[in-house]
């Protein structure tokens, strides 16, 4: 779901570290480093890489900006191949028969049904195309904010892997725990009272 959506799903973060040298070069190269492959490949089950916004298939960070204003723009492409159930099943069942009439057995064993599944399950895995999914990166970097446009929690997790490897910073998800050790003006003591906290459950009572 990108940012120009109608409806949006949005991971809030707070980008801890800083880039030393030139903010934009360093951003630039990072992305580059770590675009998602313009080539898929036919052995990967994922792939996950930066992508510009304006062109999420063709990850070219030399002729697609990243900035927008003070924003860095930007779209982790996750490519994920996935083998429906029944596909396998049908062309499992066409290895058996073949196995069966080379053998001239009428059944074969569990483990030969096994080598059997693992067998379609790479050739499959060869010749099916991957599908894409493209999250949209809005970043901050003088305020230290980062919204991704995405809730997915296996998304969430490529992106802070990414990020961490591209940038050399640690994305630090916000929930209203780390928002006030991240961004609140309490005092340490006034932390470790809120980091206690527990939930409070009410119970309304119905009088006869």
């Amino acid at each position: 779901m990108g940012l120009i959506s109608s409806t949006h799903s949005v991971s809030r973060y707070h980008i801890d570290g800083k880039i030393e040298g030139s903010i934009t070069e360093e951003v630039r190269n990072g992305l580059i480093k770590h675009s998602i492959p313009k080539i898929e490949s036919e052995y990967d089950e994922i792939s996950a890489g930066w992508t510009p916004v304006e062109s999420p298939y063709n990850p070219d960070f030399n002729k697609f900006s990243f900035l927008f204003g003070t924003y860095f723009l930007f779209s982790l492409r996750i490519d994920k191949k996935s083998i429906p159930a029944k596909l396998i099943q049908k062309y499992m069942a066409i290895e058996i028969e073949k196995k069966k009439e080379k053998s001239g057995r009428d059944f074969i064993s569990k483990n030969e049904k096994s080598e059997i599944k693992e067998l379609v399950i790479d050739v499959l895995m060869h010749k099916i195309p991957a599908i894409p999914s493209v999250y949209d990166v809005l970043w901050n970097y003088e305020e230290k904010n980062l919204y991704l446009y995405t809730t997915q929690k296996a998304a969430n997790e490529f992106f802070e892997t990414i990020f961490l490897k591209s940038f050399n910073l640690k994305p630090i998800r916000l929930f209203p725990y780390t928002i006030v050790e991240t961004k609140s003006k309490f005092s340490n003591l006034q932390k470790d009272r809120i980091q206690t906290l527990v939930p409070l459950k009410y119970s309304r009572k119905l009088h006869a």
